[in-house]
């Protein structure tokens, strides 16, 4: 430490009336923000050190202690204690705070691709008659053309579909709000996954549903519990996220699907199917609506493979009455999908650039997959290749909430278990999201960050002291 730091420290101790061995850690922080110390600077003995500062060397060593609690310096045994880094952090994203708490895709950064994109665009408003057609009142559920693309967008993910079956509808979010408010009343209870899209909780909380949470293991939820609920408890239906679970990344494997599709059909619970992550996997699981197609609404959209604006959804009801039912629910409300985006959709859907737009999100997910694992793969983490979301499992000196606080602070979108726990006892755990407007080197310093505080938890406690 240089000579000079210890008149700097002895003028602030003198001058303050905060105990010495709370000052002096903010002194080392001072000092490493300001250059003064850097990384690696070896502090002087502690009675060296009192000494300089008039201190006895019971108060030095508590100082130290304390900055060494708060991360700022770390105690190497026989050879003395050592300025830590600041915890490193990412800049904060441009935009809104939306990004930092909402699961996002990588966005592609292909020229070609976006030029692709941009001429879609560009081909639904260059014709006036088309324009003005796309700005008038349609019928809801979409045209012909816009439910043919849709059949076949779905088809990818559940199988063979029926056209009379299927509706475009205004994102995922709003198909699901008018699935619930037509298979649940007011009072009655909704089976769900014990951590879940926390939309679901919304969309309850608002239409006055109760909710019945699952366990949830490697697997999916817990046959036995969904078995017990159809016994006892009467719920109307169950909703589910089987592929790639938002947000532990789950993928429900083909036994549990079996298993509880046998139990909806015996009980003759209706199932919604939310296949947002669906276009995702390299291999497609088994969709619930191929094992229980007589009760499935199978959901999915683009919110999550190809973006989050494109709020185009489309639903497969397992009939056509079902579908004339959840029409009406639908149309009332929100009246129609907006045209111009639905037409957006049609267009991507029958050229190919949404499918190649997924294909890029993949390989881009692909490569950080690959850094989560260089980075956290010694930790208790879940995730899988095709997916941008990561479930990590914290110690027990980390707190979800304050860590997911501290690592948003930093530039990292980290979103507690608090946010998706359907029952009271939400799990250890934050959700990570690797994709949204970053780059590849913003998502592995991401990384970096919470790597540091895994390997240093004492900088969160002493962050929200």
């Amino acid at each position: 430490m240089p000579h000079t730091l210890y008149k700097h420290w002895l003028v602030r101790l003198r001058d303050s009336h905060k105990p010495a061995y709370l000052l002096i850690p903010e002194l080392l922080a001072e000092d490493v923000a300001s250059g003064r110390l850097t990384p690696g600077d070896r502090l002087p003995p502690m009675r060296t050190l009192a000494d300089a500062l008039d201190l006895n060397y019971t108060t030095v060593a508590r100082a130290l202690a304390e900055a060494q609690k708060r991360g700022q310096i770390e105690a190497r045994p026989g050879r003395g204690s050592f300025v830590r880094s600041a915890a490193p952090a990412v800049p904060l994203r441009g935009g809104t705070a939306a990004e930092m708490t909402m699961n996002l895709p990588p966005e592609p950064d292909d020229p070609d691709l976006l030029a692709r994109m941009a001429d879609g665009c560009r081909q639904i408003y260059q014709e006036p008659q088309r324009l003005l057609a796309h700005l008038r009142y349609q019928d809801f559920g979409g045209t012909p053309a816009d439910r043919d693309a849709g059949a076949r967008w779905l088809a990818s993910s559940m199988g063979p579909t029926h056209l009379d079956r299927v509706l475009v509808g205004p994102g995922i979010h709003g198909v699901l709000a008018g699935l619930i408010s037509m298979l649940v009343r007011p009072g009655d209870t909704l089976c769900v996954e014990s951590v879940s899209y926390p939309g679901i909780k919304a969309l309850a909380t608002q239409l006055g549903v109760k909710l019945y949470a699952l366990p949830v293991d490697k697997d999916g939820p817990c046959p036995d519990h969904f078995e017990d609920a159809c016994k006892h408890v009467g719920p109307k239906a169950l909703y589910c996220n089987p592929t790639m679970l938002n947000p532990t990344a789950m993928t429900m494997s083909a036994a549990r699907r079996e298993a509880l599709a046998d139990i909806a059909l015996r009980y003759s619970i209706p199932i919604i199917e939310d296949d947002a992550y669906g276009a995702l996997p390299t291999r497609q699981p088994v969709a619930l609506a191929e094992l229980a197609p007589g009760l499935t609404y199978h959901v999915t959209g683009f919110a999550k493979c190809v973006g989050a604006g494109l709020r185009v959804a489309y639903v497969h009801a397992p009939t056509a009455q079902a579908t004339q039912r959840l029409a009406g629910a639908l149309r009332a409300l929100s009246v129609m999908a907006a045209p111009p985006t639905v037409a957006l959709a049609t267009q991507w859907v029958n050229d190919g650039t949404a499918s190649a737009v997924v294909q890029a999100v993949r390989r881009e997910t692909n490569v950080r997959h690959a850094m989560l694992v260089r980075h956290l793969g010694g930790h208790d983490v879940w995730s899988q290749p095709d997916c941008f979301h990561a479930w990590l499992r914290l110690p027990d000196r980390l707190s979800p909430n304050e860590a997911a606080s501290f690592w948003r602070s930093r530039g990292v979108a980290a979103v507690a278990s608090t946010a998706f726990a359907t029952n009271t006892a939400p799990p250890r755990a934050v959700r990570l999201c690797l994709g949204g407007p970053t780059t590849q080197a913003q998502c592995e310093q991401s990384l970096r960050v919470v790597a540091d505080v895994l390997a240093h938890p004492e900088q969160v406690h002493a962050s929200v002291m």
